[in-house]
């Protein structure tokens, strides 16, 4: 009986390190397939801009000298250690200093930093120097979206990950399989002329972010209250994305970055069809809205902008996001809802960059949504509670 229960054991214990093994097995097959290798890489990227090329062939240098030195180190090491070993009758030497031995590993090394040190030091000026610029972009990070303003051009939006990428965080692995670009799409895209320097101007309004686009050698922290600035100059027209990359809160991993670079034809055009469309956005500000239009437009709006924390049913994240269905804000008075949208409070972060039109169908979407009975906000109510 006692060897019938040991032998059912060992079966048993055999059985489960088999399928441990196959798993393993499985991985290890997984991890040196074709697709996951296309993916990785060793060595920094080269870029698509005159900085990033020039962050590059720096890198490349430094990373060769220091092949170099360690050859010689390690070389002249592992040489002394077999050709001067004890069995062959070596005898150490012996003696306190030699001054010509300090002067050569003093002089050498002050010789190659200061070699590395040279083109170093040309590379952070460049890299510091955006006085070069032809047309500048204010980039503001928000918790959890990005802010692009042209001041020359009068152009402003936000630019948040795409929908489809937000509804696949919930669904299946081939759900996320079948997003293009999933967690690195947006809806609005930053779009920059080929060939142009362009100045970037960086910062937060609420926590610390960092903008970092790896093909343009570009990667610039978002401090608030404050302005950082950096350059690139695109040559090559194409799209590059990039991410927020310091850790910035709940939705870290979905502020992407997405920049068309496009031929200044296009560049053109583009501008010209964003004017046409702040310009219908400002009409738009100025009408009384119907009830049915600002909820179908403040579905929207909250969707891309108030779903991912009160949730796309209304019932929130209790205790730090609130449910909006039945809650007292969406169904007490549109002054307090407003002040809270607009200007956030706690944990909520403001959104008065969006615009009155888009804040008064959000907010009459929430106060009539999931069972609520609130009000109709009118862009001119927004307006007037700014």
């Amino acid at each position: 009986m006692q060897f019938r229960i040991n032998e059912t054991k060992g079966i048993y214990l055999f059985g489960g390190f088999m399928k441990r093994l196959t798993t393993l097995l499985s991985a290890l097959v997984a991890m040196m397939s074709t697709n996951v290798f296309a993916e990785y890489g060793l060595n920094m990227t080269e870029g698509v801009t005159s900085i990033s090329r020039d962050i590059y062939d720096l890198h490349m240098m430094v990373f060769w000298i220091s092949v170099l030195v360690a050859v010689v180190v390690f070389g002249a090491m592992f040489y002394s250690v077999f050709a001067h070993r004890k069995s062959k009758g070596a005898v150490a030497a012996q003696f306190h200093e030699s001054t010509k031995a300090e002067i050569i590993w003093t002089i050498i090394p002050v010789i190659i930093l200061v070699g590395m040190a040279v083109p170093a030091s040309k590379v952070l000026i460049d890299l510091e120097d955006t006085t070069k610029a032809e047309m500048t972009v204010k980039v503001t990070g928000h918790q959890w979206k990005w802010q692009y303003d042209y001041p020359k051009e009068g152009i402003s939006f936000i630019s948040n990950m795409a929908q489809s990428s937000k509804d696949a965080t919930t669904g299946t692995d081939a759900d996320r399989e079948a997003v293009g670009h999933y967690l690195l799409e947006v809806d609005n895209h930053l779009v920059l002329p080929v060939d142009t320097s362009v100045r970037f101007l960086i910062t937060s309004n609420d926590v610390i972010h960092s903008w970092w686009v790896p093909e343009f050698g570009v990667k610039q922290d978002a401090n608030p209250g404050f302005i950082n600035d950096a350059w690139a100059k695109v040559d090559e027209i194409g799209t590059y994305r990039g991410q927020c990359a310091e850790l910035c809160g709940k939705d870290h991993g979905f502020m992407p970055v997405v920049v068309d670079v496009v031929s200044k034809a296009d560049y053109a055009e583009w501008v010209a069809e964003k004017q046409a469309a702040a310009a219908a956005e400002a009409e738009n500000a100025t009408k009384t809205w119907s009830k049915a239009d600002l909820m179908a437009k403040g579905k929207t709006v909250y969707d891309t902008s108030c779903a991912g924390c009160h949730k796309a049913d209304g019932s929130g994240m209790p205790p730090i996001f609130p449910a909006m269905k039945d809650s007292p804000v969406a169904n007490g008075p549109a002054a307090d809802h407003m002040n809270i949208v607009i200007n956030g409070k706690g944990g909520m972060p403001l959104f008065k960059m969006l615009g009155d039109s888009d804040l008064a169908a959000v907010i009459t979407y929430e106060r009539n949504a999931f069972g609520n009975t609130g009000s109709v906000v009118q862009p001119s109510d927004v307006k007037s509670a700014r």
